[in-house]
C-alpha cells in the first residue's frame, strides 16, 4: 500500500477504546489455560492484565508474569490509597488489579484480558460497566474438575476439598455474566470467546459515538 494511501486509510477508520474481557471460573475450570492461549493469538492482540497478591508463589509461577506477589502491607497500602481497581479475598488471600496500566491500554484502543473471581468482577462492573465484557467458564462436571485439580498436583488433599466446596458457590454466580461457556474441550472454548471478543468490537454502545463521526463523513462525501 503507498504511504499516502495508508496514512489515509489511518485517517478515516474509526477508532474504538479498549475493552475489558474478563474470565472467571472456579479453579481448575480451564480458565487460566484458556487466558494463556488467547494471548498467544497474536491478531487478537490482547494484554493480559496482571494482578497483585498476598498469595505464596507457586513453583511453576514466575513473579511478574502470572502475578505481582507482594506483602499483605504493601497491599493495604494500595488498596487504601485507591490505586486498585478492584480487590478481593480468596482462600484467605488477597488480589487485586491496579488501576493506572488497565486506563492506558484502554486509551490506546487495545483489549485487556482480565482472569479474576466474580468478586473481582463485580467492581470492576461497578466502575467500568461500558468498558467490560464478562465470560464465566463452567467445567463439564464436578467429577472432571476434580480431576484437573488432582492432575494439577499442587494442592494438597484438604486444599483440593475446600476448592471443591467453594466451587459450587462459585458457580451459583454464573447469572452474574454476560455469557456462559461450558469448556469441555479448550479449542472449541477458544473459538467461543474469539467470536464473543469480535461481536462486542462491533456493538453499537461501544462504538456509537466513532461510527457516528464516520457515518457523518459517508454522508458528506460527494
Amino acid at each position: 500500500m503507498p504511504r499516502d494511501d495508508h496514512f489515509a486509510k489511518e485517517k478515516t477508520a474509526p477508532k474504538r477504546r479498549g475493552l475489558m474481557l474478563i474470565l472467571s471460573s472456579p479453579s481448575g475450570a480451564g480458565k487460566t489455560t484458556l487466558t494463556r492461549m488467547l494471548l498467544q493469538t497474536p491478531e487478537l492482540d490482547l494484554t493480559l492484565s496482571l494482578s497483585v497478591t498476598t498469595r505464596p508463589r507457586r513453583s511453576s509461577e514466575v513473579d511478574g508474569i502470572h502475578y505481582r506477589f507482594i506483602g499483605k502491607k504493601q497491599f493495604e497500602a494500595l488498596r487504601d490509597g485507591g490505586d486498585l481497581l478492584e480487590w478481593a479475598e480468596v482462600h484467605g488471600n488477597f488480589y487485586g488489579t491496579p488501576r493506572e496500566p488497565v486506563e492506558q491500554i484502554l486509551r490506546q484502543g487495545r483489549d485487556m484480558l482480565f482472569d479474576i473471581d466474580y468478586q473481582g468482577t463485580r467492581q470492576v462492573k461497578e466502575k467500568c460497566a461500558g468498558d467490560c465484557v464478562t465470560i464465566f467458564i463452567l467445567p463439564p462436571s464436578m467429577k472432571e474438575l476434580r480431576a484437573r485439580l488432582e492432575r494439577r498436583a499442587e494442592d494438597k488433599p484438604e486444599v483440593i476439598e475446600k476448592r471443591l466446596s467453594e466451587a459450587r458457590n462459585e458457580i451459583l454466580r454464573w447469572t452474574d455474566y454476560d455469557y456462559v461457556l461450558i469448556n469441555e474441550d479448550l479449542q472449541t472454548t477458544v473459538a467461543d470467546l474469539r467470536a464473543i471478543l469480535a461481536a462486542e468490537h462491533c456493538r453499537t454502545a461501544r462504538t456509537r459515538e466513532q461510527i457516528g463521526d464516520f457515518v457523518e463523513t459517508l454522508l458528506h462525501e460527494p
